[in-house]
């Protein structure tokens, strides 16, 4: 039999980025794919309705279906934890493997090791988030020492329209945001189709650029294993000092 690397991967309901972006990052690496379950999301914002969402025990469900898959590692690609408090991911991480017996990481924490593992102390953070949900992305960064110099947010809701975000907006996003020098710049939501951008970006200003559905690929490619030299083309996080 061939042996396969399988990632299980937990979606949104309403976005459709990440998936995209996802199985064309792993689909250099040998043996390895990536699979989905999705449970539901439509709205971004502090409301109790949308904060209900990200409930544990309607994710739980969705990564007991990726276990039947018998994938390997089971992926959180979302950033809810960015606000609603990082703690929230580790709650999660524990109760999913505890769940399936399955290792578990999400795009916020594999963000927040990587930000640890550069030594950065300032970021730049663009999303398309409204002004309360920043608010709370930055003081969350704010407790482990990563103060937000320079951020720029959309002001949107629906979770469906993240994706129909123009790539030129989320360019002039960046220009903007990279004028302060933050050690290390984050696009904030997996429904942005931001990844695709990094590596061009990253060559036009020089700084570090953290996509959030790349984080949790890079995350979940170092769990099970693989050799990432083979995923090129997004970026400096894929290079031999990530």
């Amino acid at each position: 039999m061939t042996q396969r690397k399988l990632i299980g991967v937990l979606t949104p309901s309403s976005n459709t980025a990440l998936e995209p972006l996802t199985s064309a990052m792993v689909s250099a690496v040998p043996g390895v794919s990536a699979h989905f379950s999705r449970f539901t999301v439509t709205e971004i914002s502090m409301r109790d309705a949308s904060m209900n969402q990200f409930d544990d025990s309607k994710i739980l469900e969705a990564a007991r279906l990726l276990a039947d898959a018998c994938v390997d590692v089971i992926c959180w690609s979302g950033t809810s934890a960015s606000w609603l408090g990082f703690e929230k991911d580790e709650i999660l991480c524990a109760r999913i493997t505890e769940a399936t017996g399955i290792p578990a990481t999400t795009s916020v924490l594999a963000l927040n090791e990587l930000l640890a593992a550069q030594g950065a102390r300032t970021m730049g953070l663009i999303s398309p988030y409204v002004e309360d949900v920043q608010r709370r992305i930055i003081a969350n960064y704010a407790r482990i020492g990563i103060d937000c110099v320079a951020e720029r947010h959309l002001d949107l809701t629906v979770n469906f329209s993240f994706s129909e975000v123009a790539p030129d907006t989320l360019r002039r996003m960046l220009r903007e945001v990279a004028r302060q020098q933050p050690d290390a710049m984050t696009v904030m939501c997996t429904n942005l189709h931001g990844a695709q951008l990094v590596e061009e970006m990253e060559r036009e200003l020089g700084i570090p650029i953290y996509d959030s559905v790349a984080t949790v690929v890079w995350k979940a490619l170092k769990v099970i294993g693989v050799d990432m030299r083979s995923v090129k083309g997004w970026g400096s996080l894929f290079g031999p000092k990530a």
